[in-house]
């Protein structure tokens, strides 16, 4: 039985018809375009008939050919783009058949029709934590049928439970399910002309070259077809602001309604569910291979990354006390948006996904309840998802080049490992990610308030969930204010942007400026009262324990780093800054330009490198290789730029220089804060 068909929304009608209308502006200037390319091909070639007629000779026979090929190369710039076909990188892939995985296919089957829309050509496994139907896309696509391909990433199938499985295809072959999707197609389309015709130039741009490069004559009349074309291109990117931008709205419009269609099939609540995980499946995936990409050098690898996928997602679901059903983390719409607190959109940064919080809203709202059957893991479906997951392991390992033979590490040594690189590189479980992005705050010890307020705390209430999201919230208005004020001076150029769900226009963003400062010094109020709690309650536990001493020692040693750091830092951002030139294509009188002010910057740079290595509080992340490239550096002048080349060897020691600076100061500066939180910690164990 087909589904029926879901009713499209106002604001899908209003983002359709914008689109359209896109479509017809583009239509009319690329007419007008062509009219204007023919015009001056027809008028350069009777000129240049006119040449050769009025004085036959060699030297007039170039000149009309030049002014010919002139017309021709505009022309063919105006419809390159019909030959052009955009074909998806298939080689990461596993194409998988009916005859090898019946269930799986057993399910698509039902899905489209349920959706009522066609099975795909062909289906594919990926190694990622995703789902995406895609086509080879050309100009002839918009009216000729192409059949869709399905791609299934074995991450996700090791993210999710069946039915959250069957939401997501569903989800996918939504976006072709109903005649007020295909607009989607043409938009899409005509967004990639355009595109095509900016910035993909590579074939032309040679055909130029080699055509230029002919003789003389025919050089002069290419530069005037490069002229033309640049002109061409100006207008297409006017065209290109418009139909983008209404693409865009309509993307997170199809997206909206396709969600509704994965609702009809499951209901509501597997949708929710799944793309609650899906950010913490993606981040548990990236840390397995993560954690492989640091054991390159050791060239260690695994049978299997996926059992080790779930681990992490569970340890991560854990440490953050979320529940786990069915061997699957269960995220809430809290959890998802503790860390960001933003409440400002600009227009100007849409994307083709509306967020995970709108699309859970607008589920949500939706309400669409099904009979859930039995739920079972996604992988049930494929008839052996374990040599699945291990085929494509050896595809991911086997894209590196070990310079040794490869040895293969367990799941349980990778949980020893994981779960002790874990502990060693983040804070105390009390502190409640309090400190994750903030750093302890010292009192004078003298100060009778703060005597007179450890009577009476408990370090709970101190990190409890309403105090961390102070903090994060602290953070996000701070960064919307910064935003705002960009906005204001115009180094964020936007018409309108929302904040905390109303619309403004930029010429009000400094209202919002003030109310935001009012906020954000009633918030940092109230988290300097709690700072001063925290530190109280401290010194007191380290005095009833006989600690005093060793909590002022790590306690001065962490403020004396914090103090230091930011001034090195912005040494290090400098230097950053002023190298960036070096990994560009420069002229030289700008290179030589571009070394002077450099050569000013690292005398700074170098005083920062001797104030390091003569500082107890970072010898512990020096190794002996870097003071070894540090004292290279810092020995004599170096000359990084001779004649018309680099000196490869002297910049490697600069960026090496550079890099480990940098390398030194966030580890001593985690270590120092870690010592000082372990040390708190232990305090209350």
């Amino acid at each position: 039985m087909s589904q029926k068909v879901i009713a499209v929304s106002s604001a899908f009608q209003k983002m359709t018809t914008q689109a359209i209308l896109s479509i017809v502006f583009f239509l009319i200037v690329y007419v007008l375009l062509i009219v204007l390319g023919i015009s001056i091909t027809i008028l350069a070639a009777y000129a240049g008939f006119q040449i050769i007629i009025v004085k036959p000779a060699l030297i007039t026979f170039m000149i009309g050919a030049g002014l010919l090929s002139m017309g021709i190369l505009i022309l063919i710039f105006l419809f390159k783009f019909l030959f052009s076909k955009k074909e998806v990188d298939r080689s990461h892939l596993v194409e998988i058949t009916e005859n090898e995985e019946p269930k799986l296919f057993k399910l698509i089957h039902e899905i489209v029709q349920e959706v009522d829309t066609q099975f795909p050509k062909k289906v594919y496994l990926s190694s990622e934590v995703n789902a995406c139907v895609f086509y080879d896309s050309s100009f002839w696509s918009m009216f000729l049928p192409v059949k869709k391909n399905l791609q299934i990433g074995m991450g996700l199938v090791n993210s999710v439970s069946d039915i959250e499985f069957k939401a997501i295809l569903a989800h996918e072959f939504g976006h072709f399910s109903q005649r007020s999707m295909k607009v989607g197609s043409y938009v899409y389309n005509v967004n990639h002309i355009i595109f095509n015709m900016l910035y993909e130039n590579d074939s032309y741009n040679s055909l130029i070259k080699s055509w230029g490069g002919v003789n003389a004559y025919f050089t002069f009349f290419v530069s005037l077809a490069v002229k033309i074309v640049e002109g061409i291109q100006w207008v297409l990117k006017q065209v290109y602001e418009v139909v983008n931008t209404n693409y865009l709205k309509m993307s997170r419009e199809m997206e909206f309604h396709a969600d509704e269609v994965a609702a009809n099939v499951t209901g509501s609540s597997p949708l929710i569910t799944s793309l609650l995980r899906l950010d913490l499946a993606s981040h548990s995936y990236n840390a397995v291979l993560d954690y492989y990409a640091t054991k390159v050098s050791d060239a260690i690898v695994t049978d299997n990354l996926y059992p080790q996928q779930q681990f992490v997602m569970n340890f991560l679901a854990q440490k953050s006390k979320l529940p786990i059903d069915n061997n699957l983390p269960l995220v809430n719409i809290d959890h998802l948006s503790r860390y960001n607190k933003s409440k400002l959109k600009l227009n100007n940064q849409l994307s083709t996904h509306p967020s995970t919080e709108d699309r859970v809203a607008q589920l949500n709202h939706l309400n669409i309840v099904k009979q859930e059957k039995t739920i079972l893991p996604a992988r049930n479906l494929f008839s052996d998802s374990y040599q699945l997951e291990a085929k494509f392991t050896d595809k991911l390992f086997g894209m590196v080049n070990y310079e040794t033979a490869v040895v293969k590490k367990d799941k349980e040594s990778f949980v020893e490992d994981f779960t002790k690189n874990y502990h060693s590189n983040s804070f105390a479980e009390v502190f409640n990610g309090y400190y994750d992005n903030k750093q302890p705050v010292s009192f004078e010890d003298k100060d009778n308030e703060i005597n007179d307020l450890a009577s009476d705390i408990r370090y709970q209430d101190l990190f409890d969930d309403k105090k961390v999201d102070l903090v994060y919230t602290a953070f996000a208005l701070e960064n919307d204010k910064n935003t705002l004020l960009q906005i204001e001076k115009k180094e964020i150029v936007v018409k309108r942007f929302d904040y905390d769900g109303e619309q403004f226009l930029a010429s009000e963003s400094g209202e919002i400026v003030n109310k935001l400062e009012q906020e954000l010094s009633q918030i940092k109020e109230e988290i300097f009262i709690n700072d001063k709690k925290i530190f109280s309650f401290f010194l007191d536990a380290a005095k009833r324990k006989d600690k005093t001493e060793e909590f002022t020692k790590l306690y001065a040693r962490f403020t004396n780093i914090d103090k230091d750091f930011d001034n090195k830092f912005d040494t290090y951002i400098k230097m950053i800054n002023n190298t960036a030139f070096l990994y560009e294509t420069t002229p030289f009188a700008i290179i030589e330009k571009n070394l002077v002010t450099l050569k000013v910057i690292e005398k700074e740079f170098k005083i920062q490198i001797q104030d390091v290595l003569g500082n107890d509080n970072y010898s512990d992340a020096l190794s002996p290789e870097m003071q070894d490239n540090f004292s290279k550096y810092a020995a004599e002048d170096l000359v990084y730029f001779i004649g018309q080349e680099y000196h490869e060897s002297k910049l490697e020691i600069l960026f090496k220089a550079i890099h480990d600076y940098n390398d030194i100061l966030s580890k001593s500066f985690f270590k120092a804060k870690k010592e000082f939180l372990d040390f708190e910690s232990s305090l209350v164990a």
